[in-house]
């Protein structure tokens, strides 16, 4: 009966010895512990309002364990970069069809990962009331990129501003598609960060209500033509290698959360889309 008494004892003293040595050679259980509680912190890109504000949000709602910070950049092509190379983890500022455009051309690895909300698009004049009084030889100045070009001309060929050659996909449509300009429009293609400036010069200007809010304009009352098309739902993008991974999957479900919807809801010009 005594071997194996000494054999516990053996035992006992060897792993007493064994975590006695891990502690002096490694971190206290107090720091391990400490490290354990710090928060991941998840940069997260976005340009203006109302998508900072849902960051924001996002940030409110965001599981223990990891922590949103904004990161306010200038123009959608650097939103994109940053979080393409690393700099960042995620961004918050575009549709699908922006992000893939993107990606072609830059080869991005960007994956849209959480829709949040749509938006109504819409044509503004400051100088018209009625689109049907576009006046012949009018200026007419749309954005540069090719998805948002796409969808300015459609939504003049849908208004007859214009006619698009037929059996053309008007999501990728091109002033080059353009078959019928009764009105010889000239078109004035320009960054969207660049088109309320246009606003002061063009007879009628596309633009995304988060920017033309700067002029205190708003589709619903301004917009002499609208539209809102779920196509464009804005999305959180991350690198294709983070899409799966646990920091997504709580962004995913910061970004659908309660406080997110609260911040939508109380803007009139866009709408839940999750």
């Amino acid at each position: 009966m005594r071997a194996p008494r000494l054999g516990i004892l053996a035992a006992t003293l060897g792993l007493t010895v064994a975590l006695a040595g891990c502690t002096a050679s490694g971190t206290t259980t107090g720091e391990t512990d400490a490290a354990a509680a710090e928060p991941t912190i998840l940069k997260v890109a976005a340009v203006t309002a109302p998508m900072t504000d849902v960051v924001e949000a996002a940030g409110e709602a965001i599981d223990d364990g990891f922590e949103i910070e904004l990161v306010e950049v200038s123009d959608y092509v650097t939103a994109n970069t940053i979080v393409n190379d690393g700099e960042a983890y995620a961004n918050f500022s575009q549709h699908e069809p922006y992000m893939q455009e993107f990606n072609a051309g830059n080869d991005g690895t960007l994956v849209a990962v959480q829709p949040v909300y749509n938006f109504v698009i819409a044509f503004y004049s400051k100088t018209l009331d009625d689109i049907a009084d576009l006046p012949d030889g009018a200026t007419v100045a749309v954005p540069n990129d090719a998805s948002n070009l796409g969808r300015a001309l459609k939504l003049l060929d849908a208004n007859d501003v214009i006619t698009l050659e037929s059996g053309v996909d008007p999501y990728a449509a091109t002033i080059d598609d353009i078959a019928e300009n009764p009105k010889n429009v000239e078109f004035l293609e320009v960054p969207i960060s660049s088109l309320n400036a246009a606003y002061e010069e063009a007879d009628l200007v596309y633009q995304w209500p988060s920017h033309i809010s700067a002029l205190g304009l708003n589709p619903e009352d301004d917009g002499l033509i609208t539209e809102l098309d779920d196509r464009f739902a804005l999305y959180v993008a991350v690198r294709g290698e983070d899409a799966d991974s646990e920091a997504t999957a709580a962004l995913k479900a910061a970004f659908a959360s309660d406080e997110v919807r609260e911040v939508i809801e109380s803007n009139g010009t866009i709408d839940v889309a999750f």
